[in-house]
């Protein structure tokens, strides 16, 4: 298993070599194109992914020179194994339908929380936890604005602005609900007030009322964060 998901984390760091140069889902591949969204990031926030793509290479690394058989690594492995494996053909998925990238990325979300649920607190908290953490909190932020996308893309209810405060919503009370579980998960917390302080900076001059909610859910987020993190 250790050695299937240094693979598998291998495969998803070049997975963007394998597409063309992806700028987003193409805003024409729905009914009522996109474009510009509010739900979405600013595009700075996204370069979290060459973190992402490193860190998860060089923790799997470690799990196969140092953790191989270790049992609390090896509980996450099966999780994280799903998610990457869905992840490495996610975005020639997004290049050709919103609907089953948004359903592959859900997916991809519920296993890696599995995996950083799964991990120990504190014991190697920078080897596993932490890029667990940043994983599943990126994935957390991109899910709920997938689905944001969706619903707005397909005309359900009033329109892009409050999708947008779905998007926020869902993103908080799922990142609330993990940070309650695991309240020394950093990388988690971190990560998600990254996306929300970047979805805030995108909407302050275009929708202040969704950047408002932005900055108020990645406060939220912080108190919490520090809250429990203390505890």
């Amino acid at each position: 298993m250790s050695l299937l998901v240094l693979a598998l984390a291998a495969s998803f760091a070049l997975s963007p070599f394998f597409v063309t140069s992806f700028q987003g889902i193409d805003p024409k591949l729905y009914p009522v194109p996109q474009v510009d969204p509010p739900v979405q990031p600013a595009g700075w926030a996204f370069a979290i992914w060459g973190l992402l793509y490193l860190w998860l290479i060089v923790m799997a690394g470690f799990g196969v020179l140092r953790r191989a058989g270790d049992a609390d690594w090896q509980a996450t492995r099966p999780p994280l194994a799903l998610s990457l494996s869905l992840g490495t053909f996610w975005l020639a998925a997004a290049e050709r339908s919103p609907v089953l990238a948004t359903a592959m990325i859900w997916l991809m979300l519920l296993a890696a929380v599995l995996a950083l649920l799964r991990a120990p607190q504190l014991r190697d908290r920078w080897w596993l936890g932490m890029p667990l953490g940043l994983y599943a909190s990126w994935l957390t932020a991109a899910s709920c604005a997938g689905l944001g996308l969706l619903g707005a893309g397909w005309g359900i209810g009033p329109g892009e602005i409050a999708w947008a405060y779905v998007g926020i919503a869902l993103a908080t009370a799922i990142g609330g609900a993990v940070l309650v579980a695991r309240p020394q998960s950093w990388g988690y917390g971190a990560a998600l007030i990254w996306a929300l302080a970047a979805i805030a900076a995108k909407n302050a001059e275009t929708a202040l009322p969704v950047a408002g909610a932005a900055g108020l859910a990645a406060l939220a987020v912080l108190t919490l964060l520090l809250l429990r993190g203390r505890r």
